[in-house]
């Protein structure tokens, strides 16, 4: 990749939604401090956490080179948290990073490139680790699934999401539209509104780390499909879909989660969803193997997941290492 021009120093806006993330948060602002490419400010707004994330915050930002700010408030949840933010904003880029994640030192230089390559396109998005409380990287959206490039409104109606640390949007479009501050997953909804604007710029690299433990909200899954079945519903208009065509996009969207949701132990929600949503199905061969699923003991399945993670966790080390590769994986 070639060096971040003078000129793009000026062109991103950082925001740090903060909460009750004080083991972390520390490890989540220096990632960015030490980004190739500065951003045009960081601003980090503590969400009434009570857990001294803010005393972590100001203590580091203390040695921030850019300019910086802390706003600490009362809670109001992560949307509103996010609209507070981008209307603060200027510049011509807009990147968030959870107070748990952290971005790969070339995430905004390798973003703003490829957005400046794609002036059509509404966003940029890349692969993430996966890493837990300790730091150990267990595995990455890499393996997971190959995204499309340009248009991926087909692929968000069918419920394959990038991880949200990935992404670099341009702020003109998203300041357009905003994040519903009654939605229980921000940013899905999000993508469908802007998916009906233009392409999403897709970065094959892995350039983030997503930090997965008890407090993820992602960990419910059940309750992330019925969302996004809801987050379909509500934008049906916008997306030029009539209730027919919305019921059956809905009702795909939740038959294919029956497969992940068995693979990570949600048995009965699993079942709900399958029988339920069988229509949804797009061909017999795919009903006969989530059935299969639905019948294999859960125990196989967790000790593929057991294995799955030591093999990554063998392959990829420590966060650290990948931060600071001339460190290696100590």
């Amino acid at each position: 990749m070639d060096s971040p021009e003078p000129e793009d120093q000026d062109k991103v806006f950082v925001v740090v939604p903060s909460y009750n993330h004080a083991p972390f948060v520390e490890q989540c602002l220096r990632s960015i401090i030490s980004q190739t490419l500065r951003p045009k400010k960081l601003l980090v707004i503590d969400d009434g956490s009570n857990d001294g994330s803010p005393e972590v915050i100001e203590r580091v930002l203390r040695g921030c080179p850019f300019d910086s700010e802390l706003v600490a408030r009362e809670n109001r949840g992560l949307c509103a948290t996010l609209n507070e933010a981008l209307s603060a904003s200027s510049g011509e880029f807009f990147a968030y990073l959870g107070s748990d994640d952290v971005w790969l030192p070339s995430f905004l230089a390798e973003q703003t490139q490829l957005l400046n390559t794609r002036p059509k396109a509404v966003l940029a998005f890349a692969h993430a680790y996966l890493v837990d409380e300790d730091d150990n990287v267990f595995d990455s959206t890499a393996d997971w699934t190959e995204f499309a490039d340009g248009d991926l409104r087909p692929m968000l109606l069918r419920g394959s999401v990038f991880s949200s640390p990935g992404v670099l949007y341009r702020r003109s479009v998203l300041a357009q539209h905003r994040w519903n501050e009654s939605s229980r997953l921000e940013d899905y909804e999000m993508y469908l509104k802007l998916s009906t604007v233009g392409g999403f710029a897709r970065n094959p690299n892995v350039l983030c780390a997503w930090r997965q433990h008890g407090g993820n909200a992602s960990d419910d899954l059940p309750l992330m499909y019925e969302e996004m079945a809801a987050a379909q519903e509500r934008l049906a208009p916008e997306l030029g879909l009539n209730y027919a065509e919305i019921a059956r996009t809905t009702s795909r969207l939740k038959f294919a989660a029956a497969e992940n949701l068995v693979r990570h132990g949600f048995r009965y929600e699993a079942a709900r969803f399958f029988i339920d949503n069988i229509r949804g199905a797009d061909s017999i061969a795919d009903i006969l193997r989530i059935a299969v699923r639905l019948a294999v003991p859960q125990n196989l399945f967790q000790w593929n997941r057991k294995r799955k993670r030591r093999d990554a966790a063998e392959r990829y080390g420590k966060l650290q290492g990948l931060l600071h590769p001339e460190s290696g994986n100590e």
